[in-house]
């Protein structure tokens, strides 16, 4: 589906469902709308990070978690983060849900960010199989680095990852910890 006609789940505050809309106009308006984003480790406690495609409609080119994206409206958020994670790095990997966020983001081409995402977790031995539309690198990094590496050039990543580095990181951590046994 295209962005340009793709629906997504307007909320409030309260994660609670409104009604649908297009993602494109959500995203000019800056409505709060339900994401969900997704964190792969591997065995050896290193994350998955992905280089959005350069033709995303926003933050093209910048890093950013495994994988992150929005449910369509009737589509379970579970359902959708698996259903992504396959659409954009090839990957099906058990998915465990952990916790929701809560942000707000000021993009490129006059987008916003206004999100509660579920934040997914799994592991895999398996090598990503990129979707060039949706990706164009990954790379796997400990949660230290990342977090060196935003705070160094925050310009060069997803606001969203920012933030989950930033707010989250004793939980990524913790996160890592349970799937992987360090």
């Amino acid at each position: 589906m295209s962005d340009e006609f793709e629906q997504v789940i307007l909320v409030d505050e309260a994660d609670r469902p409104l009604r649908d809309g297009d993602k494109w106009a959500i995203h000019t308006d800056g409505l709060l709308h339900r994401a969900f984003s997704i964190f792969v480790f591997n065995d050896a406690g290193e994350c998955l990070i992905q280089q959005r495609a350069a033709g995303k409609y926003h933050s093209a080119g910048k890093w950013a978690n495994s994988c992150c994206g929005h449910p369509r409206p009737g589509e379970a958020t579970d359902v959708a983060a698996a259903r992504r994670l396959e659409e954009e790095v090839g990957l099906r990997v058990p998915l465990t849900f952990g916790f929701k966020s809560r942000y707000v983001a000021y993009l490129d081409n006059d987008m916003i960010e206004n999100e509660i995402p579920y934040l997914y977790f799994g592991r895999t031995a398996d090598r990503p199989i990129l979707n060039p539309d949706e990706v164009q690198a990954v790379r796997w990094v400990t949660l230290g680095a990342l977090a060196r590496e935003v705070s160094a050039s925050p310009d060069v990543h997803a606001a969203w990852l920012c933030h989950y580095v930033k707010a989250h990181q004793a939980e990524l951590e913790s996160w890592r910890d349970r799937l992987t046994g360090l």
